[in-house]
């Protein structure tokens, strides 16, 4: 479940928390590892004579334990390494620097990769998994029994049943929204969510008959109980939403503030927080897990919303959302109003359900990914896409007998990021609205295209393959890649895309756990789709530029063909963009497209497949604000089953009017699912007409906008910005988080100076040309140009239209 380490007398130990096939907690202590790195020597240098006068060295109070001569591969090629071994993981960047600036030292390698990670790949563990250890017990002050072990080794890929997983939320006293201050403002109450049982600890008393609710005198009682219910029930995982940047700390710091000593750790250590701009909460041997971070990293690009609020996140993948509770008027409620603060009890509740759901419903994701990069479930849920890649990479190195290349430093990092490339080909499409689209795209287009053509950093430009087929043509630049020898990236890379095609053969006939394999194909399909993206990564260790460029090249070749042939053999082209070509059937069937991919296949590689997706009836494509071009990635499409699929629409953007939210989507449905363009024309007159009448209700024209960063560093000021400006001077706690909602009012000058908070605005108060000329005529104004209406007859009393047919 959880690696650290200790230095006890000067050694390393160590400790892997985890528990028994009974399911007790057992800590296995492990003293035998030493912490290395290697050392390339220049040519001519004597390697004796080096091993000689530096075994046993001491350099800065570091010392060199012990020096071997080792063969490694490095970029496919074999070269001889020295492998330096200290006494301790503090020791290696001190004897690491010594030698980088030695004057027989050519290169030094894998003196940055942290200690409990080389442990793991050294020892090819795989977190979660079941692991076989020899040893003996023995005593250490833990929560669980200890173990030492002379040998450890994974034995299986069955993984850990039944994970004990609490859930926690905390609502604090603040006068508005979610501003974080920790150090002034204490924890009302905390909500817990797991399988056993659920509570809510409140420090002020109440009338209730709700069960759960559990009473304490003070905030200090409160930690304190929070402390014994962690400690009794001595849960595998604790997870929360946005647990790292707020709940975990918070709670921290009030304990400081009263000398409260939580003992959370297995090893009873108290709650870390990381250094830097990027904190983690960590208690050792309990995983955390800030489900927020990893649906931001990982799942962002499965998701509509761009908000990752835990009432979008849970509206989106459960199909529920937060308890409808102003949770501003918390504080308020709390002083003056304490018989009503059991509402807000049920909103503590309903988050820390809410955050066990979406962790109980992504596990089996996370637990794949946990599989295949190897690294611990507290990690894994924090790590970017291409931190992952870096991290399953760096585990097959020791398949491979690989070196591991070096973190860049800033300044070749700040030079990498001034280098760009061209990325993927941009079939522009013509607005308009169409029938008979079909979407043929290729499977896993850029991670086929590496391993096809053998893209690795040790196969470019090869001696002995000038002529390959592997060759492509970059802005004048020639690049090939060798046909002999399989690369190390390309060929663990193809691993993984094997794996997953055999695992969605599984899943059409097995009948196995179908949400289980399910995750298997989408960790699998998401890892090896980063691969290239990876390589053009600033902060990569396999950096290539070459290399990333070279694959988007073919992936242009490759798409600019489809294109001409579907032409020639009769198809029209909407659109394509990145893996995929939009078509338009014209006289043509389904069938026919179908066929149309068999043909291109017969002359594709053996892993590249091109593939039918989908069809639908009816799509809209709209253009850009400026020009007659559509916009990329800006359409909706009308499935069979009478789903609009919507793409770079108002309506899954922020800071837009729920009524023009809903006036978009209205017209959507009324012209591609009804066909009536007439309609959809008269809906929206209608609407412009309630607005003028104030038929919609105020609710409806609140606009949210969340603070980015401190109110004194926005250079310009927008309206969400003056409307906390007016908050701020009027005592309330707002910063950077805050989620400002505003309505514009009527009266003079700019938006700015007439935005007001709801409850400040009346029914017939908002401004309702505001709404009409800013916020729903944008929204549905591209789509009436395609068919063909002069949107300026939506602010004319008189009924003016004219109806476009289909293009």
């Amino acid at each position: 479940m959880d690696f650290t380490y200790k230095v006890i007398d000067g050694r390393p130990e160590i400790l892997v928390f985890g528990k028994t096939i009974s399911g007790d907690p057992i800590c296995i202590i492990d003293r035998s590892f030493n912490p290395y790195f290697y050392l390339v020597l220049r040519p001519g240098v004597n390697v004796d004579e080096f091993i000689k006068e530096f075994n046993g060295k001491i350099i800065d109070e570091a010392e060199i334990k012990n020096i071997q001569i080792v063969s490694k591969n490095y970029m496919d090629k074999q070269i001889e390494t020295l492998r330096i071994t200290s006494r301790t993981p503090k020791q290696i960047p001190i004897i690491a620097r010594y030698f980088k600036d030695y004057k027989d030292t050519k290169l030094v390698f894998e003196s940055d990769i942290r200690f409990v990670n080389r442990y793991i790949i050294d020892k090819k563990l795989t977190p979660l998994c079941l692991t076989q250890a020899e040893g003996e017990f023995v005593n250490k002050n833990f929560k669980s029994p200890s173990f030492l072990i002379e040998k450890i080794e994974q034995i299986s890929n069955d993984t850990i049943d039944n994970l004990r997983v609490l859930s926690i939320d905390i609502e604090t006293y603040s006068p508005f929204g979610k501003s974080i201050m920790p150090e002034k403002n204490p924890i009302l109450m905390i909500g817990f969510s797991c399988k056993d049982f659920k509570k809510v600890l409140c420090w002020k008393r109440f009338k209730t008959d709700l069960e759960y609710i559990e009473f304490v005198d003070s905030e200090s009682n409160l930690l304190q109980r929070f402390n014994e219910i962690i400690n009794n029930y001595r849960p595998d995982v604790i997870t929360g939403y946005f647990s790292d940047g707020f709940d975990i700390p918070y709670i921290k710091t009030r304990a400081e503030k009263y000398n409260l000593r939580l003992d959370l750790g297995l090893d009873h250590s108290g709650i870390r927080i990381g250094r830097g701009t990027n904190k983690v909460a960590r208690i050792i041997g309990v995983v955390h897990v800030d489900i927020f971070k990893f649906i931001k990293r990982v799942m962002s690009r499965s998701l509509e919303t761009d908000t990752y609020s835990l009432d979008e996140v849970s509206k989106e993948i459960l199909g529920v959302g937060k308890l409808e509770v102003d949770i501003g008027e918390l504080s308020q409620t709390w002083d003056k109003n304490p018989q009503e603060i059991e509402i807000f009890c049920k909103y503590n509740l309903q988050d820390a359900e809410l955050t066990l759901k979406l962790f109980n419903k992504i596990y089996p994701n996370i637990e794949e990914l946990v599989k295949i990069v190897s690294m611990p479930l507290f990690r894994v849920t924090r790590m970017s896409h291409s931190q992952m890649v870096e991290t399953f990479i760096m585990k097959r190195t020791v398949d491979f007998n690989e070196l591991i290349p070096n973190k860049p430093h800033y300044q070749l990092k700040k030079d990498r990021l001034m280098n760009t490339y061209k990325g993927s080909s941009v079939y522009q499409p013509k607005p308009g609205l169409y029938k008979d689209i079909a979407i043929i795209d290729f499977r896993s287009f850029w991670p086929s295209i590496l391993v096809s053509h053998n893209i690795s950093l040790g196969t470019l430009n090869c001696s002995c393959c000038e002529d390959s087929k592997n060759t492509i043509i970059v802005d004048d630049k020639k690049y090939w890649f060798c046909e002999n020898k399989k690369g190390f990236i390309s060929s663990i890379l193809e691993e993984i895309i094997t794996r997953r095609m055999r695992v969605k053969e599984i899943l059409k006939t097995s009948d196995q756990d179908k949400k289980l394999l399910s995750a298997r194909v989408q960790a699998l399909k998401d890892l090896s789709n980063s691969f290239y993206g990876y390589l053009a990564f600033s902060s990569a260790r396999w950096y290539s530029l070459q290399c990333a460029e070279s694959i988007t090249a073919f992936g242009r070749d490759y798409i600019k063909n489809v294109i001409e042939k579907a032409q020639n053999t009769g198809f029209g082209i909407l659109y394509s963009d990145n893996d995929s070509v939009f078509i338009l059937l014209k006289d043509k069937t389904k069938q026919d497209v179908k066929d149309f991919c068999k043909e291109i296949n017969k002359d594709l590689p053996e892993l590249m497949e091109l593939e039918y997706e989908d069809y639908f009836p009816t799509g809209i494509f709209v253009s850009v604000k400026h020009g007659s071009y559509g916009a990329k990635k800006r359409y909706a499409l009308l499935r069979e089953d009478g789903v609009i699929k919507v793409k770079g629409f108002e309506s899954i953007r922020r800071n837009v009017s729920f009524i023009a939210k809903q006036t978009q989507e209205n017209v959507l449905n009324i012209v591609l699912i009804e066909g009536d363009s007439n309609k959809a024309f008269n809906y929206v007159k209608d609407v412009v007409k309630n607005l003028r009448l104030k038929k919609i209700p105020k609710d409806k024209v609140v606009i949210y906008t969340q603070l980015q960063k401190r109110i004194k560093d926005y250079e310009s000021i927008g309206p969400h910005v003056a409307v906390a400006k007016r908050l701020i001077e009027r005592g309330y706690d707002v910063g950077p988080g805050s989620m400002i909602k505003y309505i514009v009012g009527m009266g003079k000058g700019r938006i700015r100076d007439k935005a007001r908070l709801p409850d400040e605005i009346k029914q017939e108060d908002y401004d309702a040309e505001y709404y009409i000329k800013n916020q729903v005529i944008p929204s549905v104004e591209k789509i009436f140009e395609v068919l063909g209406y002069n949107v300026l007859e939506l602010l004319e009393e008189q009924s003016q239209s004219k109806l476009s047919g289909f293009v």
